[in-house]
């Protein structure tokens, strides 16, 4: 692949600072207000707005725009941090203000200059939370000019938190006018005339992410809502390891969460099995056997993820710079991580029960959230080809094509 337009510098640079812990500090506060309604919000499917306003209010919607475009300037290794904290408690959430951010970012790698800086403030000017329809499986839009605008058409399934945002990302080639025959990065007002939310979302897990189609009915795409063009530069595809590593983070975050809610329950337990020689559930020798072996797993994942999260700051600070080879070192890395994430996020958030017992499955309690979030979203896409690619990359050097998956 070769790049017709070079890409300017990277809007971010360097790593964390301690000064971020700030944003992880009040993401812990968010998530422990959060996780007292999270079972009813679960169950009602709803109620992702006053999650996200509580995010707002603290300040956590514009963290990864640039501070000198107005906004926290936190780096991605933060990023994925505060998601974490907020998806130990509701992993919708999480999984809304991880696309949000990562949607936000492609002012980064497809804009450039004043029209990169302008989207940037507005955004933090407004806290805008952003989403996309981006789904590459479902059929492509269309954007046919209409004088010195164009006319976008079509429909696409799975816009996560679509309805509930301010903004939605989108692409697509456009027929005619100043663009024809370029592939257009543009974002458009979530309740543009024309825009419509099906609200057709009803899944096992993962309720509450306002995941339903959106259709385009002739709804106006003006210059203003360009961001750029994809010229098939290395540094723009970035991105899609940055959501391969969101995904990641979210099912370590699960695990996490399973782990927090089951101890307490279990620590709650009265007595114990008729059979053991200890006087309570929490002191049982088999119940800490178990703990130990799904808070060990998850301690990897989570060592394996904090690493990568520092690398992706790495990687995307390289901005222009950044050639194929860097980015196919990440993507394989990231793989490998969505590979184990995925088992841990699997296994801990089934097993738990195991400790927690038979009154645990009360819908009361809401564990089984946990195991239905990450069953949902871990069918994003086949984890199977994820080994696949991480193995072929281990024995021959291959790397896999370029894609939204990939």
């Amino acid at each position: 692949m070769t790049s017709t337009t070079p890409i300017t510098a990277s809007p971010w640079t360097g790593r964390a600072q301690e000064t971020e812990q700030q944003w992880l500090r009040l993401a812990a506060e968010v998530a422990a207000e959060l996780n007292e309604g999270a079972a009813d919000r679960d169950r009602a499917g709803a109620g992702l707005e006053e999650a996200l306003a509580l995010v707002r209010a603290a300040g956590l919607a514009d963290l990864i725009v640039p501070a000198e475009h107005g906004g926290r300037g936190a780096h991605w290794e933060t990023a994925f941090g505060v998601l974490r904290h907020l998806a130990q408690a509701d992993a919708s959430l999480g999984l809304v203000v991880g696309y949000s951010y990562l949607n936000q970012a492609c002012i980064g790698f497809y804009g450039e200059g004043e029209r990169r800086a302008a989207w940037f403030r507005r955004t933090a000017e407004r806290r805008w939370f952003w989403s996309d329809s981006l789904n590459p499986v479902s059929p492509d839009l269309r954007l046919t000019a209409d004088g010195q605008a164009y006319r976008l058409t079509g429909r696409k399934r799975f816009a996560t938190g679509a309805s509930a945002a301010d903004v939605i990302l989108a692409s697509a080639v456009a027929e005619g006018g100043a663009y024809d025959g370029q592939a257009l990065v543009f974002a458009i007002d979530a309740r543009r005339d024309g825009v419509r939310h099906l609200d057709d979302w009803d899944h096992l897990g993962m309720r509450a992410t306002a995941s339903g189609s959106v259709e385009y009915h002739d709804v106006l795409v003006t210059d203003e809502d360009v961001i750029g063009t994809d010229t098939g530069h290395p540094f723009s595809s970035i991105v899609t390891p940055g959501v391969q590593l969101l995904f990641g983070n979210l099912y370590l975050a699960v695990a996490q969460g399973a782990l927090a809610t089951a101890r307490t329950v279990t620590r709650a337990r009265q007595n114990a099995w008729f059979l053991s020689a200890a006087d309570r559930y929490a002191d049982d020798p088999l119940v800490h056997r178990l703990f130990g072996e799904l808070v060990a797993r998850t301690a990897a994942v989570e060592a394996l993820a904090d690493r990568l999260n520092r690398r992706y700051d790495d990687v995307v600070a390289l901005g222009h710079a950044a050639t194929w080879e860097d980015r196919a070192r990440i993507e394989v890395e990231v793989a490998a991580l969505k590979v184990v994430a995925t088992e841990v996020g699997l296994e801990v958030s089934a097993r738990v029960f195991e400790a927690t017992g038979a009154s645990a499955t009360s819908n009361r309690v809401g564990l089984d959230r946990f195991w239905r979030d990450v069953r949902t979203h871990s069918l994003h896409d086949p984890v199977d080809y994820k080994k696949v690619e991480v193995g072929a990359h281990f024995l021959n050097g291959t790397v896999q094509p370029v894609s939204l998956y990939t």
